[in-house]
């Protein structure tokens, strides 16, 4: 298995589930869930109770958008997902969305997280939404977040090892 892949792909295309059988005869895995805890919401949580009960019982859980040191040191294979989410935690944690201008900040973000990517000892297994295939936004807000999304999706596929896309639950490789 490749250290470092990216799997990309659409809303509901697989992809989560592409990135668990990667691992799935891996007993030992930590689950890096990046969409923090929406607890006012029973969508979201149904989503959550979803995708874990999927997982192995084996399997470790962290909810963090501080990836850097997780991926700084040796361990056990991570499984990230998803960085669409990440994106956009990290802009509510800069707070870009009222001052856009802040935006800098968060391509400085990226640029940490692709060097720890590109330097991680361990396997590691990411899951990333494409959403540049659509249509132009209508804000400035949102076409920024689409173009720094596609700025981090190219940053961190050249600085893997694999890539695949995933459509209609099937996954295909980039190369």
């Amino acid at each position: 298995m490749p250290d470092r892949t990216l799997i990309l792909g659409g809303a509901r295309s697989g992809k989560s589930v592409a990135a668990e059988r990667l691992l799935a005869d891996v007993p030992s895995v930590l689950y890096v869930a990046t969409g923090g805890d929406d607890s006012g919401s029973a969508e979201w949580a149904a989503r959550v109770a979803k995708h874990q009960a999927r997982r192995p019982s084996s399997w470790g859980l962290v909810e963090t958008i501080d990836l850097v040191p997780l991926l700084s040191e040796p361990g056990q294979p991570l499984l990230i997902d998803c960085l669409t989410l990440w994106l956009s935690r990290t802009m509510d944690a800069l707070e870009i969305w009222p001052d856009l201008t802040r935006a800098a900040l968060v391509e400085d973000r990226i640029a940490a997280l692709t060097a720890a990517w590109a330097e991680t000892p361990r396997i590691v297994v990411a899951v990333s939404n494409d959403i540049g295939s659509g249509v132009v936004p209508a804000d400035p807000g949102t076409r920024l977040f689409r173009d720094l999304m596609g700025r981090l999706n190219t940053s961190i596929s050249l600085a893997s090892d694999q890539a695949l896309y995933t459509i209609a639950g099937r996954t295909l490789p980039l190369t």
